[in-house]
């Protein structure tokens, strides 16, 4: 493989040491996978689900019946999963327009929202919120955590939704635990019982036992081509929670008059299904080699997030480098490690809802899925990077070895 023996022995120790946090992940999968299991058989799934619709799509079994093993597998009342949602920024715009109104408020207790967002949200004359005459604000993460004691102070009448995103974004901060929803819904509800609880939960998908929706969540959204696909699901979104909110959604993605009463599929479903069964185990697999490349870098001195022997809460392996070089030469690695198009050089560039030039590093399968080994970055300072996804261990574990070679021993 022309990896030198330092090479493999700097990432075999790293390795060693983490065979603890190894086996803690791979009991959450098998519970994961025992959650999904449940759902497939409790609705009866067979090979009928699996098949191809057209046309108007009424009585679509297998449209109808993937929506309800998502509601099970999430622990919510009812569920939109749709491969006409093109991402997870669709499928969060979809569920803030169908729940706020003109004179709403949508506070924001995470900060900023990802970067896509903020044209949704703010943007001038082009169809936003804001155009529509909702208002927006924020609160800010303190110490990288939801300001729970300023809360109560930031919830207003027209407050209609509060949005908590769980994952960190191009910010230099952990994602939020199960845990800390939990907290943040109970100081919520002490002042204003009513208001909808949204969560973006890209990237967050069977990180642990429990979902935001079964802490007290109304309404959560998520990729296809993140964690819940599997890797294999070539498109779509979900957007998830209850039922009141949901028949709102569903208005915004057809119309109010049909709902989610129509929609086909030409191409069948299967990988949905199958995408979806499998999830539990690849979202382990991403997790095992976040942790390998957050101990390899660690122990080679760069600071990474979560820091090594804390408990990964979503996919994302946040890697502060010193120079803008080195950041590129991280994501060219990653590029170079892909099993598609690993010939390809990433180069910065100007990306649609991004502030910054992006360098994104993605030889996938599925055009820019997140649940497969890729890399992207904002190119400003502080110079940090985020890998992501990783169908299989081994080739995580490989495409670290890359990122020694090029970084570290290729420097010597």
């Amino acid at each position: 493989m022309n990896f030198s023996q330092k090479t493999v022995d700097i990432v075999n120790k790293a390795q060693e040491k983490l065979a603890k946090q190894f086996a803690e992940t791979e009991e959450i999968s098998t519970f994961n996978q025992l959650k999904v299991l449940n759902a497939f058989q409790q609705n009866s799934v067979g090979l009928r689900h699996l098949s191809q619709t057209n046309g108007y799509g009424y009585d679509d079994i297998g449209r109808d019946t993937l929506c309800k093993i998502f509601a099970d597998v999430f622990k919510c009342e009812s569920a939109i999963v749709s491969p006409l949602i093109v991402s997870g920024t669709h499928a969060l715009t979809l569920a803030l327009y169908g729940v706020l109104r003109p004179g709403d408020e949508m506070l924001a207790i995470t900060g900023s929202p990802y970067d896509t967002l903020k044209e949704v949200i703010t943007g001038e004359d082009n169809g936003s919120l804001k155009d529509f005459k909702v208002s927006y604000r924020q609160l800010d993460l303190k110490n990288g955590k939801i300001d729970l004691e300023k809360i109560k102070e930031y919830i207003k009448d027209n407050t209609k939704l509060i949005f908590i995103g769980r994952s960190r974004g191009y910010e230099w901060r952990d994602a939020l635990s199960v845990e800390e929803i939990a907290q943040a819904v109970k100081e919520i509800r002490a002042v204003k019982s009513d208001v909808c609880i949204m969560v973006d939960n890209c990237y967050g998908e069977f990180m642990d036992y429990s979902e935001p929706t079964e802490v007290g969540v109304d309404i959560m959204a998520g990729s296809l081509i993140k964690n819940p696909g599997g890797g294999l699901a070539p498109s779509g979104g979900y957007v998830l929670g209850k039922k009141k909110y949901i028949d709102l959604v569903a208005g915004r993605l057809t119309s109010p008059s049909i709902g989610m009463e129509v929609g086909s599929y030409a191409y069948g479903y299967k990988d949905f299904y199958q995408g979806l069964f499998i999830a539990p185990h690849v979202v382990a697999n991403a997790v095992k080699g976040s942790m390998l490349l957050g101990q390899v870098f660690s122990d080679l001195g760069f600071e990474t997030m979560p820091l090594p022997g804390q408990k990964c809460r979503d996919i994302i392996r946040s890697i502060k480098f010193d120079t803008k070089e080195q950041l590129i030469d991280f994501c060219r690695a990653i590029q170079q490690a892909s099993p598609i198009d690993s010939n390809v050089v990433p180069f910065p560039w100007d990306m649609p809802g991004y502030e910054d030039q992006v360098i994104m590093a993605a030889g996938t399968f599925v055009a820019g899925a997140s649940i497969e080994l890729s890399a992207d970055a904002p190119i400003r300072e502080p110079y940090i990077a985020y890998m992501q996804g990783g169908l299989t261990y081994e080739h995580v574990k490989i495409a670290c070895m890359y990122c020694v070679e090029k970084l570290i021993l290729d420097k010597n």
